[in-house]
């Protein structure tokens, strides 16, 4: 099992603090302050020092964590601030660059996952192994299909390398965000879907349509655009069949990302092995980590990625 944290390069962004169930973070030139349920332990700061430096906090509201509640809430304004801004990951890989426009949410979220830039840094690099050898072999620009997709910070790794990119999330809303984040990446030609991805995973095993790249970073909780209802304890192992289906048999890659709170590492690695039965060539599971400027590690999601 790994742990894995971003790289010192993001200079864009930090975790400056965490404990008493809130994280201080920086994002670009702003400080926020988030409720972060993980954040058992106390904070290295004073209150003080965390009031000097936010600009907001995330209020939040009478359904905030509740099963099967989005964490709505409003931000509390301390210091000026642009409701909409823009960060800049520099990955740790030559041609690894992308640009993100964050702004505040009603649900705490400000566009980006933080942790998840190794995620970034492994689709970017095995995505760039593929599309390498298919050139060498003659063969077709290989396929990234992303999933839960949301403002599509993988999809960008995975056409920053090379990749025929489709895109697909539930929210019509959030996939408009995305494409603005790869028009300001001056990336071009993903494709976009509005719909339930399980829905789509099962047309496109139908029709024996594949891909060399699958991200999928299900939700505990969803709905489609037309309704469709998403709970992840019933409907991952579906989700992994039907993405086993259409991933292509060889030269291939999958990275599965769970955010959900009762879910482990093992838990993942052992659910995906039974969707997948014996073909994959491998399967590698961790957790992926913020670390704060005090050395405190914070877990945030578990992550699975399978190889064949």
């Amino acid at each position: 099992m790994t742990i894995e944290i971003p790289g010192k390069f993001w200079k864009d962004y930090e975790l400056v603090d965490s404990g008493n169930f809130e994280k201080l973070e920086r994002f670009g030139s702003y400080y926020l302050a988030r409720p972060e349920p993980k954040a058992l332990w106390g904070k290295s700061m004073s209150e003080q020092q965390w009031d000097k430096l936010i600009h907001t906090r995330f209020t939040p509201g009478a359904g905030f964590a509740k099963a099967g509640k989005e964490d709505s809430g409003t931000w509390d304004r301390r210091r000026k601030m642009d409701d909409q801004w823009y960060i800049r990951y520099g990955g740790g890989q030559k041609g690894l660059d992308f640009t993100l426009r964050l702004g505040l949410t009603s649900f705490k979220h400000v566009g980006v996952f933080p942790e998840q830039a190794s995620n970034w840094e492994y689709i970017y690099r095995n995505t760039r192994e593929l599309v390498e050898k298919a050139k060498a072999d003659g063969k077709p620009t290989p396929k990234v299909l992303n999933l839960f997709a949301y403002t599509g910070a993988a999809s960008l790794a995975a056409k920053a390398a090379g990749a025929d990119v489709t895109h697909l999330d539930s929210v019509r809303q959030v996939v408009t965000w995305a494409r603005g984040n790869m028009e300001n990446s001056h990336l071009d030609n993903i494709r976009w879907i509005v719909e339930d991805a399980l829905k789509f995973a099962k047309r496109e095993a139908k029709r024996g349509n594949v891909y060399q790249g699958i991200i999928l970073d299900p939700p505990a909780y969803g709905h489609g655009p037309d309704g469709e209802k998403w709970k992840l304890d019933e409907c991952l192992f579906d989700m992994l069949r039907q993405v086993a289906a259409i991933l292509a048999p060889e030269d291939s890659f999958m990275v599965l990302n769970l955010y959900s709170n009762g879910y482990s590492a093992v838990l993942g690695e052992t659910i995906v092995r039974e969707a997948f039965g014996k073909q994959y060539k491998s399967l590698d599971y961790g957790e992926l980590v913020l670390e704060d400027s005090f050395g405190k590690k914070l877990p945030l999601s578990v992550v699975v990625r399978l190889r064949r």
